[in-house]
């Protein structure tokens, strides 16, 4: 069967069970009063007399269900004017069709039956009313189905606009971050090779080897996590090993790095190169404006359900006059933390108390669950 003829034969099911509700109201009606003053109830003509008319009333519903379709009145009020002469013509065609029916199982409410004409004549003379006001009744029920229909339709579409806009929103903060995560990995890139370059002239080709191996299981690791924005506190760390290890080539016995072990918020979820850069600014900025040698120290710790991250390096300190100025490094740091983490991360740079510069990221607690899935 058809999704059309299951619609079809649902239509004839409520009609009919519609309009044998309204019998059994009207049979109620005439009945209850006759029985309230103790008289008979001639059930024969009041049960089949009405449901035959009701039934007749069934019979033309589709018509005015496609009148009222035709002439909507919740869209114009103006539509209402159509409709007062179709109620008369339904109930006069009511009226046309009931009467011989009532005649023909003699249920006809009259010790003598009447002709057809004259029978036709005594029910639109006292009832023709009652026949308007059911034709209302359908068109106004109509007209308020349509109308919840249309309702649960906008609120559908709403909540699909909704959900698409949400969809796109999750999209476009995650291009986002992809963008601001793949402008970082081209930054240390260039520097790396710049120094395999630089090794290169000067003939020192055991560094640059030594350089291009550990630049190439900088890059293996890199590929691994391309798609990744949160990796375990542990994963972070192994990056940056490898990429210190590039930098100790450079600067030998000059760079000296301190990891603090962190072995109980190994799982910990922290952004994917989020200590990459802050690292490099202090070998920059750090190193690079010292003559003597410089210790970076990275430093891991929890409290109050949030996690710190800490690079400090004792270098000759920040030699701008604005503590939180930083290059693209830290401006990509800082952007990729409000689109993870909103207000709930942090990112400060400040002069050491003794000598250096020391940068601390906070960011809320997130740890590995045992099927791999991140939870608070």
């Amino acid at each position: 069967m058809s999704p059309q003829t299951r619609q079809r034969l649902r239509l004839v099911g409520v009609i009919w069970l519609g309009w044998t509700v309204a019998g059994l109201f009207y049979i109620i009606q005439d009945a209850v009063p006759r029985l309230y003053r103790g008289g008979a109830v001639p059930w024969k003509y009041v049960f089949v007399g009405w449901m035959a008319g009701m039934y007749v009333c069934a019979a033309l519903t589709p018509a005015v269900l496609w009148l009222g379709g035709r002439w909507p009145i919740e869209r114009r009020f103006t539509y209402a004017g159509l409709h007062l002469p179709f109620s008369v013509v339904f109930s006069i065609l009511a009226t046309v069709i009931e009467v011989p029916i009532l005649l023909l199982i003699g249920v006809y409410p009259a010790k003598t039956p009447p002709s057809v004409v004259t029978g036709i004549k005594i029910f639109l003379s006292w009832g023709i009313q009652g026949g308007v006001i059911r034709y209302w009744a359908v068109i106004v029920l109509q007209a308020v189905y349509r109308s919840q229909k249309q309702t649960k339709l906008r609120e559908r579409e709403t909540f699909e606009l909704k959900v698409q806009a949400s969809e796109l929103a999750q999209q476009l903060a995650s291009s986002q971050l992809s963008a601001l995560k793949m402008q970082l990995q081209p930054h240390f890139l260039f520097n790396t090779l710049g120094a395999i370059v630089v090794l290169i002239q000067q003939q020192k080709t055991a560094q640059a080897e030594a350089m291009v191996a550990k630049l190439s299981d900088l890059l293996r690791l890199t590929l691994e996590d391309v798609e990744a924005q949160e990796v375990p506190l542990w994963r972070e760390l192994e990056f940056l090993r490898l990429y210190l290890a590039i930098e100790q080539v450079r600067f030998e016995d000059r760079l000296k790095v301190r990891i603090v072990p962190t072995a109980a918020l190994s799982e910990v979820l922290v952004p994917h190169m989020v200590l990459q850069p802050i690292v490099e600014n202090a070998v920059r900025h750090g190193l690079g404006q010292s003559e003597e040698a410089v210790t970076i120290e990275v430093a891991a710790s929890s409290n109050n359900g949030s996690l710190t991250l800490m690079v400090s390096d004792d270098g000759p300190g920040l030699l701008s006059a604005a503590p939180g100025h930083s290059g693209i490094g830290l401006a990509n740091t800082r952007n990729r933390l409000v689109r993870l983490y909103g207000d709930n991360a942090s990112l400060t740079v400040e002069q050491a108390a003794m000598r250096g510069v020391r940068v601390t990221i906070t960011l809320p607690m997130r740890t590995v669950a045992p099927e791999g899935e991140a939870c608070n």
